[in-house]
């Protein structure tokens, strides 16, 4: 009896892994999938190349708005249902967004995608963590950082073939199977109830609004840079922010426990090593998908193929640094990655329009190598540093920082276009331009990302400190 009791526990545990990391490969899969199709998608819709940046831009901001707020519901109400939910939401919004018939409309969905995204990674690592001990728990999420990059690395090879013989509408269509199985494994694995907080605990709903205007104004700021009223908006939400620190320090039922941030080290820059690796790299798809079709004339599938090679670097090793993270402190791994990250950044932006193609393949793989030794070690710390209970937060922090630091990426490269180019559809006219700002977008990252190897090796250790 007992026997059969835990076959069944160890069968809803892997089908709750396939469905989180089922979800982890597709989420990316499709966000790198756009990036190849971008090009193709503005000529048929008329896009300018700010409105252009708005198709990865509004999604990634609905997802950064959203993960907090959602992850806190998660640890009141279940993980489990939060999961769900996002599933269904993102699976429908991917079939709408195949037929939208306008820029606008794409925009808007995409934020709805967004929003489906942000209740599964507000959930997706905590559900794991929880039900995994932390002797197995590097292994668990190294297996789910390595789905991630897969689709990372399958996205532009295979959004690449969509999109030329099928239409960039085909990318979203594609979702839809996939989704219906994540569903279906969901409401087989996770249909236990779990314990929440719910009949002792509050929902912080002014502190939940203040955040997702502070974060809404700070990316319109960017957005709307150099003009005046971007500097107004970043002002506004910088307000914002700061009201949302004093209400959580008061509030009863907090949001975000800022005696998290105050009193563990560890989660704080593991957060902050993880925000500024995502500022510094999540753009280098956009932008090399730009270069490569604009500049150097490749086709979408051509253009995806030389992508490729820096999400496989990652998807190969993310699960050997994970386990390494799980008897080595996760900040010597971590940092090392940071540093390697920099110095493929610094090689990206030494790129010109006639650089080789095999230069351009080796320099991704450089940085594929750097994201993945750092990616899977700082997850194990984040989520190592806190008690179960506060898993849906620390797994919502973490996200939170992931989309925060897309967020950034990307406003760096719209303010350059805005400042080179402005708003029209690129054509010959503009490849210099472009190219410089690729070249420079490149070269902030880089010294972003070499600033960001501070916070990584500075968090402290984590084995033998009982932070577990």
């Amino acid at each position: 009896m007992k026997t059969r009791r835990s076959g069944a526990v160890n069968l809803d545990r892997s089908c709750a892994l396939a469905a989180v990391t089922l979800f982890s490969f597709l989420i990316p899969l499709n966000s790198s999938s756009i990036n190849v199709a971008l090009p193709r998608m503005a000529r048929e819709l008329s896009m300018d190349a700010v409105s252009m940046g708005w198709v990865p831009t509004a999604y990634i901001l609905a997802a950064a708005t959203l993960l907090l707020p959602l992850g806190r519901l998660a640890d009141i109400y279940g993980r489990s249902r939060i999961f769900l939910l996002g599933a269904v939401v993102f699976t429908t919004s991917s079939l709408l967004l195949g037929l939208a018939p306008s820029a606008r409309l794409v925009i808007l969905l995409r934020v709805t995608q967004g929003a489906g995204s942000a209740l599964a990674f507000a959930t997706g690592i905590a559900i794991l963590s929880l039900l995994y001990p932390a002797g197995e728990r590097g292994k668990v999420l190294g297996i789910n950082v390595a789905a991630t990059y897969s689709g990372l690395s399958m996205g532009p090879f295979f959004g690449g073939i969509l999109t030329e013989h099928l239409g960039w509408r085909s990318i979203f269509f594609v979702n839809v199977p996939i989704g219906l199985v994540i569903i279906g494994l969901s409401l087989w694995a996770l249909k236990q109830k779990e314990p929440g907080a719910a009949d002792r605990e509050g929902f912080d709903f002014p502190g939940a609004l203040i955040y997702c205007i502070a974060l809404v104004l700070t990316m319109l700021g960017f957005s709307a840079l150099p003009a005046p009223s971007g500097g107004v908006y970043l002002a506004g939400g910088a307000l914002a922010m700061l009201l949302f620190w004093f209400w959580e320090r008061k509030t009863r039922f907090p949001l975000l426990n800022v005696d998290l941030l105050g009193k563990n080290r560890v989660f704080v820059l593991s957060n902050a090593a993880a925000l500024v690796n995502y500022s510094a790299t999540f753009a280098v798809g956009f932008l090399f998908s730009l270069y490569l079709q604009h500049i150097r004339g490749l086709s979408p599938q051509g253009a995806g193929l030389v992508l490729v090679s820096q999400p496989l670097v990652q998807a190969i090793l993310s699960p050997l640094a994970g386990r390494v993270s799980d008897r080595v402190e996760p900040r010597f791994v971590a940092s090392a990655g940071m540093v390697i990250t920099a110095v493929g950044l610094f090689l990206l932006a030494s790129v010109k329009g006639e650089t080789g193609m095999g230069f351009i393949v080796a320099y991704l793989a450089v940085l594929g190598l750097g994201f993945a030794l750092f990616s899977s070690p700082n997850n194990n710390a984040i989520m190592s540093s806190v008690e179960s209970g506060h898993y849906g937060i620390a797994s919502s922090m973490l996200a939170t920082m992931r989309f925060l630091g897309q967020m950034f990426s990307m406003a760096i490269a719209m303010i350059l276009f805005g400042c080179y180019m402005g708003r029209v559809e690129i054509g010959p006219l503009h490849y210099p331009v472009l190219l410089r700002s690729v070249r420079i977008a490149l070269l902030i990252s880089g010294v972003l990302c070499t600033l960001g190897i501070y916070a990584s090796f500075a968090r402290g250790n984590l084995h033998g400190k009982g932070e577990r």
